[in-house]
């Protein structure tokens, strides 16, 4: 203790406080702006401006809004209080915290393959984005006109050909008007956005079994979003939590930018009002409600480890909860505010086509990469606002997948646990970038978007609503309400108000149940535009969402069949409950019936006896 305090003064600046992490060998955040920065932009992703817009017009528009407050209230937010607390609580990743329970294990496994799954295919997202972003270094898009060799005869511009033009704004306003006639005319069009989409980026094949080549500008494109990434977290969250400064704020002024150039074009408010206009008799509907309900909850990132593992950074005594209600309300706000930008823009565009927004409108890879350029081409200066617009998708994209990354790495790490893989995080880092990479390289083949969008409808769908389920259900009734709103009142300094200790134990596992179900009663073989998915793959989609739930009983089982016990009864009870070392990370902060008992390290529980973390819930 002197050798310490010693070298606190040595090194300490007189007159300035010493800063250092509380869990000094695993770490903390710097400060609590950037765990509340990078929850952000955990949650606030692609999904928020390509998912969620066309969800509101689809469902009814203004009234849309109705079911999807609720179901944040009812849903989101207590879910999301629920993984901060549960992973702050014991300071560590989506593995470790299950001593709360270790026969539910499988659960923090299951999060550690839809991360992996989600994080595969989210960075091949983003290296189109990037993509994009360098293509628009240039005075003409390449996706304006229809004089390019990829091209087919089907092909219309909306501002002419490139032989009409020779680039200038003048000459672009001038012939707008025919371009629009010749679009009207055709009964059959294709856009230059969609054709080069199509036909340059991706050289689309005929069939998902047709790998074809790989696209090599989109691998070099994947080569440096991985390299973004691994840099961005060379030191874990003390490196991340410095990138987030810029990357979960910067989105925020983009939006603004392209949100004020939106609503001064002319039919902006035609598209605002298309998206807002409240369809009040579908509120009604079933379905409304189950979207709604989705949206809050794949949007948040419930279920797929990073909250669990971002709040473990935390320091003990942080209120999760004010957090909670600050990272949830933004994550929907920006959903709101994006739907003015995406649709104030196509409004625009549908008025210089002369038809209804509805046949402009797209969500998912057809909105960023093909609806929402085309409709920048019509703008003065186009490329500045394409550069901004992807810029943006690059940053929401990388504020995701620096906690799909971090949730992998930690869950490592503290699997492992020893000095050597605690010291060289780096390495395993860098060793999960690597295999990402690797992992990634078919979906930048020929038929890469086919098994990208497979992996976004099937790898993280009704998968991540059994996880959530089966979480709630462990720490609300194995483990025990009561111990845990203890748990929460010791970490928190106060109890967790009424209204959350109803929606943990009643209203979210109903809500959550019924997303399953609707989930199931929606569901539709997957398409892509006249594409249909052979039965070959939807059987490896079926296989991806599995993966992470058989986990579940595997491990469940497995658990069982390890401990002591001599009928199945006690091998069960004996696997249910917590384990020794369950509670507080720091010696001291275990107090009460987390205090350490005299022969605690040294002698291992027999069958029948109760490890002592309170009145636990047996089966």
């Amino acid at each position: 203790i002197t050798l310490k305090l010693l070298q606190k003064q040595i090194l300490s600046v007189p007159g300035e406080p010493v800063k250092k992490d509380e869990n000094s060998r695993r770490g903390n955040w710097g400060n609590q702006i950037e765990f509340v920065l990078t929850s952000v932009g955990y949650a606030v992703g692609l999904g928020n401006v390509w998912r969620f817009p066309y969800l509101c017009y689809r469902n009814g528009g203004g009234a849309f809004m109705l079911p999807y407050f609720i179901m944040l209230v009812f849903c989101g937010i207590p879910l999301f209080f629920l993984e901060l607390s549960f992973g702050q609580f014991a300071s560590l990743g989506c593995l470790g915290v299950w001593k709360i329970s270790p026969m539910f294990k499988g659960v923090g496994y299951g999060m550690m393959v839809v991360s992996t799954y989600i994080g595969i295919y989210y960075n091949v997202v983003i290296c189109i984005a990037f993509y994009y972003f360098f293509m628009s270094m240039t005075n003409l898009l390449p996706w304006t006109y229809c004089n390019n060799p990829w091209n087919t005869p089907d092909c219309s511009g909306v501002v002419g050909t490139g032989s009409q033009l020779n680039g200038s704004l003048t000459n672009a306003t001038s012939t707008l008007v025919a371009g629009v006639s010749e679009v009207v005319n055709r009964s059959k069009r294709t856009s230059p956005s969609e054709e080069y989409w199509k036909h340059y980026v991706l050289n689309i094949s005929d069939d998902i079994g047709n790998f074809g080549e790989v696209r090599l500008p989109i691998l070099g494109c994947l080569a440096i979003s991985w390299f973004v990434v691994f840099l961005c977290l060379i030191r874990g969250v003390k490196s991340s939590g410095k990138v987030v400064y810029f990357t979960a704020t910067f989105p925020y002024v983009v939006l603004t930018i392209l949100f004020i150039r939106g609503i001064t074009l002319d039919g902006a408010i035609n598209g605002i009002k298309y998206y807002l206009t409240p369809q009040w008799q579908k509120v009604l509907d079933a379905k409304v409600w189950g979207d709604a309900a989705s949206q809050i909850f794949y949007s948040l990132g419930c279920a797929w480890g990073g909250l669990i593992t971002m709040a473990s950074y935390n320091k003990f005594h942080n209120n999760c909860f004010r957090d909670s209600i600050i990272i949830s309300i933004t994550n929907c706000a920006t959903s709101v505010y994006a739907g003015f930008v995406i649709f104030s823009i196509l409004g625009f565009m549908a008025h210089h086509l002369n038809v209804p927004v509805s046949e402009v409108a797209d969500h998912g890879p057809g909105l960023a990469f093909v609806a929402y350029p085309e409709a920048l081409t019509l703008l003065p200066i186009s490329p500045l606002w394409s550069l901004l617009f992807f810029f943006m998708l690059i940053l929401l994209g990388l504020g995701t997948q620096f906690c799909l990354l971090e949730t992998l790495v930690t869950a490592i790490v503290d699997e492992i646990g020893t000095d050597w893989i605690i010291r060289n995080k780096t390495v395993v880092t860098l060793s999960v970038a690597i295999v990402g990479f690797l992992l990634g390289v078919p979906l930048t083949t020929q038929a890469g978007i086919y098994w990208l969008l497979l992996m976004d409808n099937y790898a993280a769908s009704f998968s991540l609503v059994i996880i959530s389920c089966i979480m709630c259900i462990c720490i609300m009734y194995i483990y025990g309400h009561t111990n845990y709103f203890k748990d929460v009142e010791m970490m928190l300094g106060f109890p967790p108000p009424l209204f959350f200790k109803v929606c943990w134990r009643f209203i979210s596992p109903v809500i959550i149940s019924f997303i399953l179900i609707f989930t199931v009663i929606q569901y539709k073989p997957i398409t892509y535009n006249d594409y249909i998915y052979p039965g070959w793959s939807l059987a490896i989609g079926f296989s991806m969402a599995l993966s992470s739930v058989i986990c579940i009983p595997i491990y469940a089982l497995y658990k069982i069949s390890r401990s002591p016990g001599a009928t199945f009864r006690e091998r069960l009870k004996y696997a249910c409950r917590s384990h020794p070392k369950w509670g507080p990370a720091l010696q001291e902060h275990r107090t009460g019936r987390y205090a350490p008992m005299a022969s605690e390290d040294t002698v291992e529980p027999s069958v029948g006896e109760i490890p002592f973390t309170g009145d636990l819930y047996i089966l």
